[in-house]
């Protein structure tokens, strides 16, 4: 089925930066009610303005992307890894970053325009983008998916044995898909953050201070089926994949 993503806005890699900066910049610009963050904190690094976070956006993507392309490509053997850069600019949309599929199973990379604008320095948006690829690369929605499908069956043979009616099933059916993905979804951050790691620093940025993002956003702490692990188990993620190569 082809996905329909409303108010987005495809960036082609091969672009020059020039265009690429004016595309970004006339996004940035028509969502001026971006929502702020609320750093008080001594040391946090200033808000971009709307032309310099274009800059960086841009900056970033053209330097960035071919180094995850070329990671993919040495980790997957499906060729699945012409990666698009899509922007979402929907002036509401909460400052967010994730990785999806196009209808031909090709990688795309969602940033929204609140993300972009909160973004301190290219090393921070280096690191999400770098992290978000690391998804891709490491199939992360296909074993999510694998995952969802085993604890689907196995919930529902256990209702099944146990004498439950169908819908009772369906039901275990469908918690058992959702209870297993999440229990994975930890793992996978931190699998990411690590490959991300690895890609950001061979991209000329600095991790250490791309993952200094986790602190200007809520601590997940040890949440009991939380998607995200503590920012301390992140932080010391990416030390350990810096020190490792």
């Amino acid at each position: 089925m082809k996905r329909s993503w409303p108010a987005m806005t495809l960036i082609s890699p091969a672009r020059l930066l020039r265009p690429l900066v004016a595309c970004v910049l006339a996004l940035l610009v028509a969502g001026c009610d971006l929502p702020q963050t609320g750093d008080t904190q001594p040391g946090t690094p200033a808000r971009l303005g709307s032309e310099a976070a274009a800059r960086q956006f841009a900056l970033v993507v053209q330097t960035v992307e071919p180094e995850i392309e070329r990671y993919c490509r040495a980790r997957r053997a499906d060729g699945r890894c012409a990666f698009r850069i899509a922007i979402d600019h929907r002036r509401r949309s909460a400052p967010n970053a994730f990785q999806t599929l196009d209808e031909n199973g090709q990688p795309v990379l969602i940033f929204t325009l609140a993300l972009i604008a909160d973004m301190r320095n290219p090393d921070e948006l280096a690191f999400v983008m770098a992290h978000e690829a690391s998804h891709h690369i490491l199939d992360h929605l296909g074993q999510q998916r694998r995952y969802a499908e085993q604890g689907a069956r196995e919930y529902a043979e256990i209702a099944a044995r146990s004498g439950a009616s169908k819908s009772a099933v369906r039901r275990a059916s469908a918690m058992g898909a959702a209870f297993t993905a999440r229990s994975y979804s930890k793992q996978f951050e931190l699998q990411a953050d690590a490959l991300g790691t690895r890609i950001a620093f061979t991209a000329g940025y600095d991790p250490l201070i791309g993952a200094q993002y986790f602190t200007r956003i809520p601590d997940p702490g040890e949440e009991f089926l939380g998607s995200h692990p503590p920012n301390s188990e992140r932080m010391a993620t990416v030390r350990q994949a810096l020190a490792s190569m």
